[in-house]
């Protein structure tokens, strides 16, 4: 009896920590858009510099600060070639989390930001979504992580480590 409510309470950590997958996963789309957003705007009026003096091409913006004698334009041309690069970065993941569930999950398990994904992190909250999406990640994980503890004792139990009959006789008299 003991293991079958082990079993109930093993299934039910499970499910609770598969519901979690959907919550995050928006909150780092959510963080990862913010940043984007904050980033285009940091750059809003060099942009307009840039459409109006170079074609819109900040890059070329970028080489006109650093070929410039003044000093003070040479260390904005570092400054301002930062923000484009991490413009183009955060466009980038951004784009990555408008893909399919699958391909955000692949993203965030193989190439996200680790940055943004501490930051995302440390400010989650657990919630349990009822959304049909967090409900299929609760039950294939809760699935999976029953299926894999069963299949850990079983082969626990075939390499000797179950009880022989002797011991369970004596146990139970």
């Amino acid at each position: 009896m003991f293991r079958s409510y082990l079993r109930l309470a093993l299934f039910a950590l499970g499910l609770l920590v598969g519901v979690q997958a959907p919550g995050f996963i928006a909150d780092y789309s959510k963080r990862v858009d913010a940043h984007r957003l904050e980033s285009e705007q940091g750059l809003k009026s060099f942009r307009d510099t840039a459409k109006r003096f170079f074609n819109g091409d900040l890059y070329a913006l970028v080489n006109h600060y650093e070929a410039s004698d003044d000093p003070v334009m040479r260390s904005d041309a570092q400054s301002v070639g930062y923000l484009v690069d991490r413009a183009s970065y955060l466009e980038l993941e951004w784009q990555a989390m408008q893909q399919p569930w699958y391909g955000q999950v692949w993203h965030l398990a193989t190439a996200a930001d680790r940055e943004l994904m501490d930051e995302t992190y440390s400010a989650y909250r657990y919630q349990v979504l009822l959304a049909p999406e967090a409900i299929a990640w609760g039950l294939v994980c809760a699935l999976l992580l029953a299926w894999l503890v069963e299949s850990l004792l079983l082969i626990g139990l075939m390499l000797g480590g179950g009880r022989t009959r002797n011991v369970q006789r004596r146990h139970w008299r």
